[in-house]
């Protein structure tokens, strides 16, 4: 792997390169001979995409550090689970919400796990199916608990210094809570020796100089508890600060949902003897109501959703694109991830040290993008090219087809030689294409008859397809895309002559001709380059395809389709 020369480092835009260039400032300023990189995350619910999106990005902030540090400084990334969080209330997506009742505002790693398995508790049960995919993803971090880390001390210290700055805490928080929740608010919470529970209570007394505190418990009595050693917990306004203090975190990314409160991290780490981090904050994600994903809710897109119909690595372009704006989360982002990832890891080899570093793939690979897979058909000198997922979904629809080896036929006999073997990306591709085509694609469609100015520029397409049908070598993609521009150019309706290099004589053609294609032939508003698809699907498969659509086939055979689906009445 080659790094880029310093000074383009140095003045690359892309947003990680940024945040690293202001942590290297701050380390330069601070001394400190190593960076502490920090997510959170909040195991109420099952790990979404939005918790794996802060951790890639993190990741590619500490990559860019690395980088623009020639990997002098040491660094690490720690995920940290605020798994002793009481559980506030039941997902909506767990099996049996009755049976955890009983356990309302318990730890998380107290309350049983309902999905069975292995794993002791919800808590470590929604762990490590965070661990799971980050681990398949290869991303390089430590996991930490907070069960674990308060328990075993590891916050102790800074707890103790908590009770002796009590006073100080408290004037930072008072002011943001209304007259009835300042009457009892704390930011010790007891776990009750009586019912486990996290408490919510005010102190009667704490003393600094013992590291205790006094509150009534669940049953009324009157209960003294050390600080220190798992017995308590902090609310989670302080818990942010008391965590950047005591393990002396210099970088923590979250959603804009916390942004108003990072002053009060910012202070209650400064009261606790701490730097507070630098931050950065991203903007939340939605789901196709325009509503904000939550975990309890299960709206959204689950990690395993998205590696179903897609790449991690179309996850991660998607996380790396414009963080700090909000974005629709949803299985209809899926397509243009895909593509628009292949289409940058096609132009980086390509590009100069500058537009690599602005290139999304340099930073979801940590400085060293996979080469593209191109392929060529028989023939063709013209530039190689990738197949996209938008072109797989329409050839699973006119094949008729989620057979992979039939697929594959299409692929092979337009570019012979390519296989799985050669091309396993591609092969990923086709499966993720058949599956959602078949679950997201195929019953949105709608095919319309082609009217009469349509139906008479189909069947010219046709005659001018018919002279390409026995070409050997076959046709290229190029000479086919024209054919289609010189039957659009023909039809007054699609000539537009406010084309660029239009003229009277050689008018442009207008986007009506490719949409009217697209909707009568592949029932979608919007389709791939149609050149490049005939080429794939062959010219005699796509003249037999105008043919079932200008018959009616096409339309009636999916109204068909749709019927099937519809619930049978009793």
């Amino acid at each position: 792997m080659t790094r880029p020369p310093h000074d383009i480092l140095a003045a690359a835009g892309a947003w990680p390169l940024e945040q690293a260039r202001a942590l290297v400032k701050r380390l330069e300023k601070s001394g400190k001979a190593s960076a502490l990189f920090e997510t959170g995350y909040g195991p109420s619910g099952l790990p979404h995409i939005g918790t794996f999106g802060e951790v890639a990005r993190t990741s590619m902030v500490r990559h860019a550090f690395h980088d623009l540090t020639d990997g002098k400084i040491p660094t690490k990334l720690l995920v940290f689970s605020d798994d002793m969080d009481g559980m506030r209330k039941i997902p909506e997506n767990v099996p049996d919400r009755a049976a955890l009742e009983p356990y309302l505002q318990k730890p998380l790693t107290a309350v049983p796990n309902p999905f069975g398995g292995d794993y002791k508790s919800f808590g470590h049960h929604n762990n490590a199916m965070l661990r799971r995919f980050l681990d398949t993803f290869g991303f390089d971090y430590e996991f930490a608990s907070a069960t674990d880390y308060y328990k075993s001390g590891r916050f102790d210290a800074v707890l103790l210094r908590a009770a002796e700055k009590y006073d100080a805490i408290m004037q930072v928080m008072l002011p943001t809570l209304g007259a009835e929740r300042q009457a009892t608010y704390s930011p010790f919470l007891p776990i009750s020796p009586t019912s486990g529970r996290v408490l919510y209570v005010p102190m009667k007394e704490v003393n600094a100089k013992a590291g205790t505190i006094t509150f009534a418990d669940d049953d009324g009595r009157d209960v003294t508890l050390p600080v220190t050693g798992g017995h308590v917990k902090l609310q989670w306004k302080p818990d942010f600060g008391m965590r950047w203090a005591a393990l002396d975190v210099d970088f923590e990314m979250f959603g804009k949902d916390h942004q108003s409160n990072a002053p009060i991290y910012d202070r209650i780490c400064e009261i606790l003897g701490g730097k507070a981090p630098q931050h950065y904050v991203y903007e939340l994600f939605l789901d196709e109501k325009g509503e904000k994903i939550s975990k309890s809710k299960g709206n959204g897109l689950t990690i395993d959703e998205w590696l179903t119909y897609a790449s991690p690595e179309s996850l991660a372009l998607y996380m790396y694109q414009r963080p700090r704006e909000a974005k629709k989360l949803h299985f209809d982002v899926i397509p243009r991830a895909v593509d628009e990832y292949l289409q940058f890891l096609e132009s980086y080899p390509r590009s100069d040290w500058k537009n690599r570093l602005g290139n999304p793939v340099w930073h979801i690979h940590a400085g060293d993008p996979p080469a593209p897979e191109t392929i060529g058909a028989a023939g063709d000198n013209a530039p190689r090219a990738q197949i996209t997922f938008g072109m797989l979904l329409n050839l699973v629809a006119v094949a008729n087809t989620h057979d992979v080896d039939v697929l594959w036929g299409f692929i092979r006999r337009y570019a012979p030689g390519v296989s799985p073997d050669t091309h396993p990306r591609l092969a990923k591709l086709i499966g993720y294409a058949a599956r959602y085509f078949e679950d997201f694609v195929r019953p949105e469609k709608q095919y319309r008859l082609a009217d009469e100015v349509e139906a008479e520029a189909l069947r010219a397409l046709d005659a001018a397809l018919a002279s390409l049908e026995n070409r050997d070598p076959p046709a290229t993609a190029e000479e086919i895309q024209e054919k289609i521009y010189d039957v659009g150019r023909a039809v007054p309706r699609y000539q537009d002559l406010k084309a660029k290099g239009a003229t009277p004589e050689r008018p442009g053609v207008s986007l009506d001709w490719f949409n009217a294609i697209y909707q009568v032939l592949l029932g979608e508003p919007r389709g791939p380059r149609f050149g490049s698809f005939v080429a794939l699907y062959g010219v005699a498969n796509t003249r037999a395809l105008i043919a079932k659509a200008l018959s009616g086939a096409l339309k009636r055979e999916h109204e068909a389709f749709l019927a099937s689906r519809l619930p049978k009445s009793a």
